[in-house]
């Protein structure tokens, strides 16, 4: 019996994209690195500092070294947090919303699954924050996905076994991450990955029918494709 759901969030929650994109091209410039919106969508789902070396594929130059790589990353994350500012609630449609307040309704624990270490700060922006159980981001966790830890970290927030949870993804590091957990997959439309799943859903409102009608076939895999 699922009675956990852990949402990622950037893809699936929310769409940060376009700001992500926009403090590493920012970055990318300054550096004479090219950067395009392709390899750009290489970064979702990984951390800052696997992004960072994704960006670096295109530098040409001397090395860095880690001093000089650390000033990056929280160059970029200046710039990234400064964005978010543009963010608020009406960001969020109402569907997504009424979709977490049903879930709650029917007694399932929500937590957030997310290798951002802005997560806490773009669910305060957007007013989501005090729909979720549990918060499990970024900040201290020692990997990032497809490592499991930020689902395990998720699953013992709700006090609840790896088995009983189910998440919501939309890359593929994700997916894996959650399957390396145990936990049931449910991958968004849009999302990147070949990786089977346990359930697909178009958009976020079809959850409540869905994980509900079909709690015995994820339990039973019967949903995989």
């Amino acid at each position: 019996m699922i009675k956990g759901i852990i949402f990622d969030l950037d893809g699936v929650l929310v769409f940060t994209d376009q700001y992500h994109y926009q403090a590493w091209k920012k970055l990318a410039n300054r550096l004479g690195i090219y950067f395009d919106e392709k390899i750009n969508h290489r970064l979702r789902g990984v951390s800052r500092r696997e992004s960072l070396e994704i960006l670096l594929e295109n530098y040409h130059g001397a090395p860095f070294g880690e001093k000089e790589k650390a000033e990056m990353m929280e160059e970029k994350n200046r710039t990234y947090r400064e964005l978010l500012k543009n963010m608020k609630r009406s960001d969020i449609p109402q569907s997504v919303r009424d979709t977490l307040v049903q879930l709650k309704n029917l007694g399932y624990l929500l937590a957030v699954g997310s290798s951002s270490k802005n997560a806490g700060t773009i669910l305060e922006q957007t007013g989501l924050l005090p729909y979720f159980d549990y918060i499990s981001d970024g900040n201290g966790l020692r990997h990032s996905k497809p490592h499991p830890e930020v689902f395990l970290k998720a699953a013992e927030g709700l006090g609840l076994p790896p088995g009983e949870c189910a998440v919501v993804e939309d890359a593929q590091s994700g997916i894996c991450a959650a399957k390396a957990a145990g936990m049931k997959t449910i991958l968004m439309k849009g999302g990147n990955c070949s990786e089977s799943v346990d359930l697909k859903i178009q958009r976020l409102e079809e959850l409540v029918s869905v994980i509900y009608s079909s709690s015995s076939a994820l339990v039973t895999g019967a949903f995989c494709k």
